[in-house]
């Protein structure tokens, strides 16, 4: 709590200090053309502390958010004439008055480019290669992009035809977007590399994961990430108590690569293979060339859920009772939907009773190949893994769950790479062939269960989240957080929306889960050059200010001081590289929000100065005055707006504490 605090006030201090060489750039061009200077003052209020040097009043105020420097004759609610004041602001040629309102805008552009270039003298940050990658973790299989093809392991190239920078981009280029979004990317092969390029112009949408309805996404929800099971530093990171992998022979530095028959790219796919209800089914098929081995994944459902003539139905419950699963309700026991003999050969395909049942098990789109439908005379020889003999011994096996799942062993989290090199890295390491030596011999008599750095974890059984055994003070923590959550639902306006996502949480308790304790990423250094840095980031300010003022992005999604503040405090907890970034960027977006034409702001003063230069007519104070004020007041309200939306978003993550 006081290592917070502390933060804070580097946070405000941190601030204050851009604000104050902002100020500090005004007043030494105000004094360098001659102006006089009257008040030098660092935040807004009665002063705290104020004293007088050199004819000018120096102050700090309670409100440490702002700043200004008064110049004479600046203040026009005075009846005097701005042009009359000696020494005044308005009585200085007007290209004076550009330099002075120029002046602060363009210190802090230069202290962000400073901070920028000592940031990669000291070899910028260290972050995760799933902020990076242009590798896709995850595609909404609601999205349009998931039905044009575009999958986990495919590449994002740009949005907008603005160049893919970060992981951010992924929420920022939608939410900044109209209501459509031009995709291009690359479509990858797994097993030659090959990469195909693709352009989609796609609508965005509400993100399927996010209660405010305000956030909206492409369709690609997150990046690809390793996922590595390791140490937590010098510290141990044991399995929980009954987790499924305790006797997998699991160990440090191993990634999750290969599950079911798909290559692993983040959590959410790694959840979705678990949790959708298939099963991996191992093939024997007779084509032209002969008979091969192959896997395929195909849907586990109910048997109440199919239409059964009287002899399948005969057929089944025979089976029913070799399986030893009479004390089961037939309808609710586990099958697929397929009419096989007695020796697991499919001779057709079984018909649902719903076809929204139907569309679930055969969707439009399946997620690869290994989805696709089996065909009559395919002979089924193992189910997870585990040969069988039969179709009784299919169905008995179909009652529960196993996953195949192979690891990558020792994978060093630590291993720094640069940035620019993070996907040709991941590409390296990855060896199809060494993993399709494993593979192909899933359910035989004598699998492979190691080939190169790969292995084999024999059969896990994926266990639900809510059958974990949790510690007293942890599962009150669990509770709480599910009653927060949904009750957040429960205010949601729309009804789509509420039913969707209280499903989603209950469903959270049935989750299927491996069992892993916390897993880490890869580290990378992201080390651009500063020129390079400020472009980006400069970039970011300019297309949020375009959406904000053609009405693509909502104004409540900005920051005021309360959460400038904060984003200062939170990545000073991870490191100071992250403070010294953050640091630099605001003071860039300082510099150009104060260059915007807009009155009251230095860009508005200097757009004045350039009317008076071409008309080399001066602005009649009234008029100055009638322009200024209401710009003054909707200046005001703004900030008050931003300030309130900042402390609603502290104190809801208050409360969530």
């Amino acid at each position: 709590m006081i290592a917070s605090i502390l933060y804070v006030i580097l946070a405000i201090l941190g601030l204050s200090f851009l604000i104050f060489i902002h100020e500090l750039g005004h007043y030494y061009m105000a004094r360098r053309v001659g102006m006089r200077v009257e008040t030098f003052a660092i935040g807004f209020g009665k002063p705290i502390f104020s004293w007088e040097r050199d004819g000018v009043k120096w102050q700090i105020g309670w409100l440490l958010f702002g700043g200004y420097v008064k110049i004479a004759g600046q203040d026009l609610s005075d009846k005097k004439d701005p042009y009359e004041v000696p020494g005044g602001f308005f009585s200085k040629r007007p290209i004076d008055q550009v330099m002075v309102a120029a002046a602060g805008p363009i210190v802090n552009l230069v202290a962000a480019l400073v901070i920028f270039t000592l940031l990669w003298a000291i070899g910028g940050r260290e972050k995760n290669f799933s902020e990076f990658t242009k590798k896709i973790g995850w595609v909404d299989p609601a999205s349009e992009l998931y039905a044009f093809g575009v999958r986990p392991g495919d590449e994002i190239v740009s949005y907008n035809d603005q160049t893919f920078q970060s992981s951010k981009d992924h929420l920022y280029a939608p939410m900044t977007s109209a209501q459509a979004i031009d995709v291009k990317g690359m479509k990858v092969s797994e097993l030659t590399g090959e990469k195909t390029p693709f352009d989609y112009q796609v609508k965005t949408y509400p993100h399927p994961n996010v209660i405010d309805k305000g956030i909206v996404t492409s369709g690609i929800l997150n990046s690809a990430n390793y996922i590595v099971y390791g140490k937590l530093g010098s510290k141990e990171n044991p399995l929980p108590e009954g987790s499924p992998l305790e006797k997998s022979g699991i160990q440090y530095g191993d990634r999750i690569v290969w599950v079911d028959g798909e290559v692993i790219y983040s959590g959410q796919q790694l959840s979705r293979l678990l949790n959708d209800g298939k099963a991996l089914l191992t093939v024997q098929r007779d084509d032209n060339a002969g008979k091969k081995i192959l896997q395929v994944r195909v849907p586990r459902v109910l048997v109440g859920q199919l239409k059964l003539d009287a002899e399948v139905k005969d057929e089944l419950t025979d089976w029913q009772y070799e399986a030893g699963l009479n004390s089961t309700n037939f309808t609710k026991i586990s099958y697929i939907p397929y009419n096989l003999t007695n020796n697991a050969v499919v001779e057709n395909e079984l018909k649902f009773i719903d076809q929204e049942n139907a569309l679930e098990a055969f969707p439009k789109h399946p997620f690869s190949s290994i989805e696709a439908p089996l065909l009559p005379k395919d002979k089924i020889i193992a189910i997870d893994g585990s040969p069988i003999t039969s179709s009784y011994d299919l169905l008995q096996k179909l009652q529960s769950h196993h996953v195949n799942v192979i690891v990558e062993r020792g994978v060093s989290v630590s291993q720094i790479v640069p940035s620019d090199q993070a996907d040709a890295a991941f590409d390296q390491a990855f060896h199809p062939e060494e993993i399709g030596k494993i593979v192909a011999t899933i359910g035989s008599a004598s699998p492979v269960t190691n080939a190169g750095s790969y292995t084999l974890l024999p059969p896990v059984e994926p266990k639900r989240r809510g059958d974990f055994v949790l510690g007293q003070e942890a599962k009150a923590l669990q509770n709480t957080e599910l009653l927060k959550q949904k009750k957040e639902v429960q205010n949601i306006d729309d009804a789509n929306k509420r039913s969707q996502l209280l499903a989603h949480l209950e469903a959270q308790e049935k989750q299927l889960l491996l069992g892993l304790p916390l897993v880490q990423d890869v580290k990378l250094r992201y080390n651009p050059n500063p020129i390079a840095q400020f472009n980006v980031v400069f970039n970011e300010v300019w297309h949020t200010l375009k959406a904000l003022f053609t009405g693509a992005l909502n104004p409540k999604w900005m920051s005021g001081p309360i959460g400038i503040i904060r984003v200062v405090h939170d990545s000073s907890m991870v490191s100071l590289k992250e403070s010294l970034f953050w640091l630099g960027a605001i003071s860039l977006n300082l510099g150009m929000l104060n260059l915007l034409p807009i009155p009251v702001l230095d860009g508005g003063m200097i757009a004045l100065s350039f009317f008076e230069i071409i008309t080399r007519r001066r602005i009649h104070p009234s008029i100055l005055e009638k322009v200024v004020l209401p710009f003054a007041v909707i200046l005001i309200g703004f900030f008050i707006f931003l300030t309130y939306q900042d402390l609603s978003s502290l104190l809801s993550r208050f409360v969530s504490w």
